[in-house]
């Protein structure tokens, strides 16, 4: 299973969210708390250039937020990358 990881902010529901989702799926994560600027502007450039939070990476994949990562799922598509 490739690394998981999910830059977040405490009080962000899309956030927790996207945290739900991976723990029902069983899914552990690194959690990376965005409360620095510093690690806030380093999401950013790895997110390419988005600066909303959660952003979701798996593995090398840029997968973006809970939406995104949420139609993947819907589509069938999150747990084959999940797996690789």
């Amino acid at each position: 299973m490739p690394k998981v990881e999910i830059y977040t902010t405490p009080t962000c529901p899309y956030c927790h969210a996207a945290k739900s989702l991976l723990a029902e799926k069983g899914v552990p994560y690194e959690e990376v708390p965005v409360l620095d600027p510093e690690l806030r502007m380093a999401m950013t450039e790895r997110a390419h250039g988005r600066r909303t939070v959660p952003q979701i990476f798996i593995g090398d994949t840029h997968v973006g937020g809970y939406d995104d990562m949420a139609a993947l799922d819907r589509r069938g598509q999150l747990d084959p990358l999940l797996a690789r």
